[in-house]
């Protein structure tokens, strides 16, 4: 049966730039090894998406809803349906000076902001800087290589992976859950307590709780501490 909106699902993929090869994204460690892509730290595993709700790039999750679990499809996305074709109006020249005053010294392939655009620097001569404010992917064909490893039914299983998602480096299989009535008790590991923006964390897993699981109203966090 097709996936639909509303579903939980897992998905492994590979993103690439066509004219290229260049890989852009992944979710599997064995290909990153073999591209030599591996990100130190990086988490490799299948990620959740629930369909409808935007958290895939929108042309590959509309593909989804085509597929089966345990099905794969390679989608190619053009430019027009990506990110745009490129724009030779947003390459400025800026002068080096403006950009000193900011506390920038202009180097060729970095990433700059000004005014709340984001660009790279692709020359510096004369005293003046060609900054390319037009997305890295403009222009750019993409292929997505995508399976559907799994559909979730289970709202234990919903949660935790709802977890995952907010906290990357968390072992899923260590979060304990608890679903009582219209309330879902989660008690995360000692390891993860403490991280960086842990709470920043916490509310984007309420808050996803409670978009896309109708039959809980309250979400609680327990923390847990024995006496050594």
């Amino acid at each position: 049966m097709p996936l639909q909106n509303g579903d939980f699902v897992l998905v492994d993929y590979v993103a690439r730039v066509k004219e290229t090869n260049e890989i852009i994204d992944l979710t599997m460690e064995s290909i990153a090894k073999k591209e030599k892509v591996i990100k130190k730290n990086g988490v490799y595993e299948p990620i959740l998406v629930v369909l409808g709700e935007g958290w895939l790039f929108k042309p590959v999750e509309e593909e989804l809803l085509n597929l089966e679990v345990g099905q794969s499809k390679i989608i190619e996305i053009p430019p027009l349906k990506g990110f745009g074709e490129r724009d030779p109006k947003k390459i400025k020249i800026i002068p080096a000076r403006e950009l000193s005053k900011r506390g920038i010294t202009p180097r060729v392939g970095e990433r700059v902001e000004l005014n709340n655009d984001v660009g790279i620097i692709r020359g510096v001569s004369g005293g003046r800087v060609t900054v390319d404010f037009n997305h890295p992917l403009a222009g750019k064909t993409l292929i997505y290589e995508i399976t559907v490893v799994k559909k979730i039914e289970n709202i234990l299983d919903k949660v935790r992976e709802i977890v995952k998602r907010h906290i990357r480096t968390v072992d899923k299989n260590l979060v304990k859950i608890e679903h009582i009535g219209e309330t879902i008790k989660i008690e995360l590991p000692e390891s993860v307590r403490v991280i960086d923006g842990i709470e920043y964390m916490k509310r984007g897993v309420v808050k996803d709780v409670f978009k896309t699981i109708s039959d809980v109203n309250s979400v609680i966090f327990v923390e847990t501490y024995n006496k050594s």
